[in-house]
């Protein structure tokens, strides 16, 4: 299960390289300069903090009622700990200091302690005829540590000691050109190069500058994989990659094949789009460079992982650009909207759905505006401090037009904690990790033109001339993301089933690279480097499978509102702003929370029992027309 905060994705080059780490409940948190105690802390290692002793689960007989006294016992004292862990990391994110550091440190090392313990624990229930409800709660408590210390004490401690190195390891990497110290950038700046510049060699220096710092994780990384195992298999899962996909509901194999379905219902536009995006590349840089008939050479696409495309907009846009008629920020900035009134925006939004009004303790203990007398954590997050109400929102709001769209995101996040808040509290929580960050983007979708006129924002709905350059830049964000979503966990999940062995692990890597995403490395790559490691996922074990799963449910939770809506047109034009019907069918999926299998969920909301990527098509029709046409004389794939 997920924890009661929920930190956006970065959707632009200036926050891509926040760093994250993922809780025990799964879910993303920032680091501080104590984030690699933290990290260690998760596993439950011996560092500082002995596991919990009450009510210990050896306490509990191994029968149907012992498991449903064990569960019981187990809701409470995790519900506690989750709230003292999340009041620990917002003050920690406020007030960032030593001694908030190391508040924050403690709470999470007595979280993790208590939640290994309980996961460990629930393994004495296996094989036992139990209540649907008692099975579904102790499979969660199972699959709430995306990493499962062994219980030997000496192996704990290694893993929690490698897990903080290969997180240390990314965290301080900077790439100094000849080794010279003064010259050493560190990967916000290498960033902002591939982002921004157009000279070929200063974009594979930066490129090639990155991935020195992994190499010295291959041998961590190999260890890691074993200790990581060892703790799955002790919890009753083949291996790790295992234990991750048996958190949807379904068997692990059969979960693989839908990801591989999904995949095959949006491989056409993406490889449309790519077959244009390198087209242009070749026009830009010349065939020397870049070859008409190949994978696209990884450091020409704007982004330091070829994971989103947007910073080449310029390169690839259609005539006709994105000449929408109006400038959001424009908008907002001649309207003198400050912080506070981007968030009543938002506000307004859900409550013209029928949704109650946020609470007055969120508008008294949320962050909207970077403070002047101190550091804080900025990156945008949504908080449930209690699990119950009270609920914040921790951003430094600018006036522009991608806060307010990831205003609009965040607080998607904050109305879904308050839906499940009456649920028991394992299952408060989305129907599966993918379903918080897609209810966000999904309200996103609905800040279109008509929105911006019915709240007053722009005086006149502007005509349909500007919507492939929009479309565009959707598409460079959103479907360009889909094939490397897939691809990180295709990767781990073969590692850590042994399929690809340590031999193999950079051949492995650049493979599935090739064949999903079509870009290829710029230069020679061996297994001497150990480039999955310059991706902070991997050695900071964050499963990414989620953001794959939240691009699809998007869209398809966008057309169906959209259809309950009664909107007819393009479906990238649809707001369901000031609709009832398609708000009363929001939030009665929300209130479901985890406490069915998801399924059930996305019936309730869309009509359908299966995930399905034709949303996404449906919604960049008019873009796949536009694209055909410009490949008509064109060889794509690779």
């Amino acid at each position: 299960m997920s924890s009661n905060t929920f930190r956006s994705q970065a959707r632009s080059h200036r926050r891509a390289t926040q760093a994250t780490f993922t809780t025990s409940l799964g879910s993303p948190c920032f680091t501080g300069s104590v984030g690699l105690v933290i990290c260690a802390l998760m596993l439950g290692g011996s560092v500082g903090c002995q596991p919990p002793s009450a009510s210990a689960p050896s306490e509990f007989p191994a029968s149907p009622a012992g498991a449903a006294a064990f569960v019981e016992a187990a809701e409470e004292k995790l519900l506690e700990a989750w709230v003292r862990a999340e009041r620990a990391a917002w003050v920690k994110a406020n007030f960032i200091t030593a001694d908030t550091e190391l508040l924050e440190a403690a709470a999470y090392a007595e979280l993790m302690a208590l939640t290994r313990e309980r996961a460990q624990g629930s393994a004495r229930f296996d094989g036992l005829a139990l209540a649907d409800d008692t099975a579904r709660k102790l499979k969660l408590i199972k699959l709430s540590l995306p990493l499962a210390a062994p219980s030997d004490p000496e192996e704990q401690e290694e893993l929690a000691r490698i897990s903080a190195e290969l997180s240390g390891i990314y965290g301080k990497g900077k790439y100094c050109a000849d080794e010279d110290p003064e010259r050493c950038v560190d990967l916000e700046q290498l960033s902002n190069i591939m982002a921004e510049s157009r000279d070929p060699d200063e974009l594979l220096d930066a490129w090639r500058g990155w991935r020195t710092v992994s190499p010295p994780m291959r041998p961590l990384y190999r260890r890691f994989v074993e200790l990581g195992n060892a703790g799955a298999r002790e919890l009753g899962f083949a291996d790790l990659g295992a234990k991750w996909r048996s958190g949807y509901d379904m068997p692990p194999e059969a979960f693989a094949a839908e990801l591989e379905r999904l995949w095959e219902q949006v491989r056409p536009l993406y490889e449309a789009l790519h077959c244009h995006v390198r087209a242009r590349l070749v026009e830009r840089y010349g065939e020397g460079l870049v070859s008409a008939r190949e994978p696209i050479p990884a450091h020409l696409l704007g982004n330091m992982w070829a994971q989103s495309w947007n910073n080449i907009y310029e390169l690839v846009a259609p005539a006709s650009r994105d000449d929408s008629g109006y400038d959001l920020t424009a908008l907002l900035e001649r309207r003198g909207v400050g912080a506070r009134e981007m968030v009543r925006y938002g506000e307004n939004f859900f409550s013209s759905l029928g949704f109650e009004p946020l609470p007055e303790t969120f508008w008294e203990r949320s962050l909207f505006v970077k403070p002047s007398d101190r550091e804080v954590v900025c990156h945008a997050s949504a908080w449930n401090i209690d699990m119950q109400d009270d609920l914040r929102i921790k951003m430094c709001i600018e006036t522009d037009a991608e806060d307010f769209i990831t205003v609009h995101h965040e607080l998607g996040h904050n109305y879904y904690q308050r839906a499940y808040k009456g649920l028991p509290p394992l299952y408060r929580d989305s129907a599966n990790d993918g379903f918080h960050e897609a209810v966000g983007d999904a309200v996103a979708l609905s800040i279109t033109p008509h929105y911006l006129v019915e709240v007053g924002l722009l005086d006149r709905e502007p005509g349909s001339e500007g919507d492939l350059g929009y479309l565009m830049r959707m598409a460079l964000d959103k479907v360009a993301f889909l094939p490397f979503g897939l691809l990180i966990d295709q990767w781990r999940w073969q590692v850590f089933s042994g399929e690809v062995t340590p031999e193999r692990y950079n051949e492995a890597w650049w493979q599935l690279r090739t064949r999903y995403q079509g870009v290829a490395p710029p230069i020679a790559r061996s297994e001497a480097d150990f480039d999955p490691g310059a991706k902070y996922h991997i050695p900071n074990n964050t499963p990414y499978t989620r953001y794959f799963l939240a691009q699809i449910l998007q869209f398809q939770f966008h057309r169906a509102l959209c259809e309950t809506a009664g909107y007819e047109g393009a479906l990238h034009r649809c707001s369901i702003y000031a609709n009832p019907e398609a708000g009363a069918r929001l939030r009665e999926t929300l209130e479901m929370g985890r406490s069915r299998p998801w399924p059930d969920a996305l019936e309730r909301l869309t009509d359908q029992r299966e995930m399905d990527a034709t949303a996404i098509v449906d919604f960049f029709a008019p873009l796949m027309s536009w694209l055909e046409q410009q490949n008509r004389d064109r060889t794509c794939g690779w």
